[in-house]
């Protein structure tokens, strides 16, 4: 359903293989979770700019879930799964094949706060 391309000045990405209908579950992306005192040795790593907040922890979202690009308009909604620790992916609209699937990396598809890196 998912493929991984190269986005101009994103680096990589994940894009529609078909249609994905709105409500439509994209993905259950497995985490490892960082406890807070090993989080300062990840801050100073790539692995910081994957990594998702995990209530008070962080994780890294394994499978396509740490290569998602970010979007103030997303068109799916991830959500943390505490118990199953998972993340899961749902289309918040229909999206187009061939199409980039984006997320909000402020969690809430609606938040425009800024984020460690400028947006292009």
């Amino acid at each position: 359903m998912l493929y991984i391309r190269t986005v101009k000045g994103k680096g990589r990405g994940v894009f529609a293989r078909r249609l994905i209908r709105q409500g439509e579950v994209l993905e259950q992306s497995p985490v490892i979770v960082i406890v807070a005192n090993e989080w300062e040795s990840v801050e100073r790593t790539i692995l910081f700019n994957y990594c998702y907040g995990w209530g008070e922890e962080m994780a890294l979202a394994l499978g396509l879930g740490s290569l998602f690009n970010h979007s103030y308009q997303p068109n799916t909604l991830y959500t943390c799964k505490f118990d199953e620790q998972i993340i899961e992916y749902t289309a918040l609209r229909e999206i187009q094949p061939d199409e980039e699937i984006t997320i909000n990396y402020n969690g809430d598809p609606h938040d425009m706060d800024p984020l460690w890196f400028a947006v292009r």
